[in-house]
Protein backbone atom coordinates (compact mmCIF):
# COMPACT_ATOMS: atom_id res chain seq x y z
CA UNK A 1 0.00 0.00 0.00
CA UNK A 2 2.85 2.37 0.79
CA UNK A 3 4.27 1.93 -2.73
CA UNK A 4 0.90 2.92 -4.24
CA UNK A 5 0.77 6.03 -2.05
CA UNK A 6 4.23 7.04 -3.27
CA UNK A 7 3.22 6.48 -6.88
CA UNK A 8 0.05 8.54 -6.44
CA UNK A 9 2.07 11.28 -4.74
CA UNK A 10 4.42 11.34 -7.73
CA UNK A 11 1.57 11.42 -10.22
CA UNK A 12 -0.03 14.41 -8.53
CA UNK A 13 3.23 16.25 -7.78
CA UNK A 14 6.31 16.32 -9.99
CA UNK A 15 9.70 15.63 -8.43
CA UNK A 16 11.78 18.58 -7.19
CA UNK A 17 13.85 18.61 -10.38
CA UNK A 18 10.87 18.62 -12.74
CA UNK A 19 9.10 21.14 -10.55
CA UNK A 20 12.03 23.57 -10.83
CA UNK A 21 12.35 23.02 -14.57
CA UNK A 22 8.58 23.30 -15.06
CA UNK A 23 8.28 20.09 -16.99
CA UNK A 24 6.15 17.01 -16.69
CA UNK A 25 7.58 14.32 -14.44
CA UNK A 26 7.29 10.98 -16.16
CA UNK A 27 7.30 7.49 -14.70
CA UNK A 28 10.88 6.97 -15.80
CA UNK A 29 12.24 10.22 -14.37
CA UNK A 30 15.75 9.38 -13.14
CA UNK A 31 15.78 12.34 -10.74
CA UNK A 32 12.44 11.65 -8.98
CA UNK A 33 13.69 9.23 -6.29
CA UNK A 34 16.49 11.59 -5.22
CA UNK A 35 14.92 15.04 -5.45
CA UNK A 36 11.55 15.03 -3.66
CA UNK A 37 8.98 17.73 -4.47
CA UNK A 38 9.06 19.11 -0.93
CA UNK A 39 12.79 19.95 -1.11
CA UNK A 40 13.44 21.84 -4.38
CA UNK A 41 16.37 23.73 -2.83
CA UNK A 42 18.40 20.52 -2.91
CA UNK A 43 18.01 20.27 -6.68
CA UNK A 44 18.66 23.98 -7.19
CA UNK A 45 22.07 23.69 -5.49
CA UNK A 46 23.13 20.68 -7.52
CA UNK A 47 21.68 22.00 -10.78
CA UNK A 48 23.51 25.31 -10.45
CA UNK A 49 26.88 23.55 -10.16
CA UNK A 50 26.46 20.53 -12.44
CA UNK A 51 23.48 21.19 -14.74
CA UNK A 52 20.56 18.87 -15.30
CA UNK A 53 21.94 16.92 -18.25
CA UNK A 54 25.17 16.22 -16.39
CA UNK A 55 23.29 15.10 -13.26
CA UNK A 56 21.17 12.72 -15.34
CA UNK A 57 24.26 11.38 -17.13
CA UNK A 58 26.09 10.84 -13.81
CA UNK A 59 23.12 8.99 -12.35
CA UNK A 60 22.63 6.83 -15.44
CA UNK A 61 26.30 5.79 -15.37
CA UNK A 62 26.07 4.70 -11.70
CA UNK A 63 24.49 1.41 -10.54
CA UNK A 64 21.04 1.94 -8.99
CA UNK A 65 22.16 0.88 -5.49
CA UNK A 66 24.85 3.59 -5.43
CA UNK A 67 22.77 6.45 -6.78
CA UNK A 68 21.50 7.64 -3.42
CA UNK A 69 25.05 8.03 -2.11
CA UNK A 70 26.05 9.73 -5.35
CA UNK A 71 23.26 12.30 -4.98
CA UNK A 72 24.29 12.92 -1.36
CA UNK A 73 27.83 13.51 -2.59
CA UNK A 74 26.67 15.89 -5.32
CA UNK A 75 24.57 17.83 -2.81
CA UNK A 76 27.53 18.05 -0.41
CA UNK A 77 29.85 19.28 -3.16
CA UNK A 78 27.29 21.87 -4.28
CA UNK A 79 26.78 23.06 -0.68
CA UNK A 80 30.53 23.29 -0.19
CA UNK A 81 30.81 25.37 -3.37
CA UNK A 82 28.22 27.80 -2.01
CA UNK A 83 30.21 28.12 1.21
CA UNK A 84 33.62 28.26 -0.51
CA UNK A 85 33.25 29.06 -4.25
CA UNK A 86 36.94 28.65 -5.04
CA UNK A 87 37.94 25.44 -3.27
CA UNK A 88 34.64 23.72 -2.45
CA UNK A 89 35.14 20.32 -0.82
CA UNK A 90 38.89 20.57 -1.26
CA UNK A 91 38.92 23.61 1.00
CA UNK A 92 36.93 21.75 3.65
CA UNK A 93 39.28 18.77 3.48
CA UNK A 94 42.30 21.07 3.67
CA UNK A 95 40.90 22.85 6.74
CA UNK A 96 40.19 19.52 8.43
CA UNK A 97 43.69 18.21 7.66
CA UNK A 98 45.20 21.37 9.14
CA UNK A 99 43.04 20.95 12.23
CA UNK A 100 44.18 17.31 12.60
CA UNK A 101 47.84 18.38 12.41
CA UNK A 102 47.26 21.06 15.05
CA UNK A 103 45.52 18.59 17.34
CA UNK A 104 48.29 16.03 16.87
CA UNK A 105 50.92 18.58 17.86
CA UNK A 106 48.85 19.55 20.90
CA UNK A 107 48.56 15.88 21.84
CA UNK A 108 52.31 15.40 21.53
CA UNK A 109 52.91 18.45 23.75
CA UNK A 110 50.48 17.13 26.38
CA UNK A 111 52.12 13.70 26.27
CA UNK A 112 55.52 15.34 26.82
CA UNK A 113 54.06 17.32 29.74
CA UNK A 114 52.67 14.10 31.21
CA UNK A 115 56.04 12.35 30.84
CA UNK A 116 57.77 15.26 32.60
CA UNK A 117 55.20 15.19 35.40
CA UNK A 118 55.75 11.44 35.84
CA UNK A 119 59.51 11.99 35.95
CA UNK A 120 59.05 14.72 38.58
CA UNK A 121 56.98 12.36 40.73
CA UNK A 122 59.64 9.66 40.51
CA UNK A 123 62.40 12.14 41.27
CA UNK A 124 60.57 13.58 44.26
CA UNK A 125 59.75 10.14 45.63
CA UNK A 126 63.05 8.36 45.02
CA UNK A 127 65.64 10.94 44.15
CA UNK A 128 66.21 8.94 40.95
CA UNK A 129 65.62 10.48 37.53
CA UNK A 130 65.88 8.71 34.18
CA UNK A 131 63.28 9.82 31.63
CA UNK A 132 63.98 6.90 29.27
CA UNK A 133 63.07 4.33 31.92
CA UNK A 134 59.92 6.25 32.79
CA UNK A 135 58.89 6.55 29.15
CA UNK A 136 59.41 2.82 28.60
CA UNK A 137 57.43 2.10 31.79
CA UNK A 138 60.39 0.30 33.35
CA UNK A 139 59.67 1.95 36.67
CA UNK A 140 56.30 0.95 38.08
CA UNK A 141 55.05 3.65 40.43
CA UNK A 142 52.02 1.67 41.53
CA UNK A 143 54.10 -1.14 43.08
CA UNK A 144 55.93 1.25 45.39
CA UNK A 145 53.34 2.06 48.02
CA UNK A 146 55.94 4.03 49.99
CA UNK A 147 56.05 6.68 47.24
CA UNK A 148 52.53 7.87 47.88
Amino acid sequence: MEQNEQEMFRIVYPCGACKIQRRKCGDKCVLAPYFPPDDPHKFLLVNKLFGTSRIVKILQDIPVEKRSDTVKSLVYEASARVYDPIYGCSGAVSRLQKQVLELQSQLEAKQADLLNAQADVVFLATGYYNADEIQNNEIDLEEDEDLF
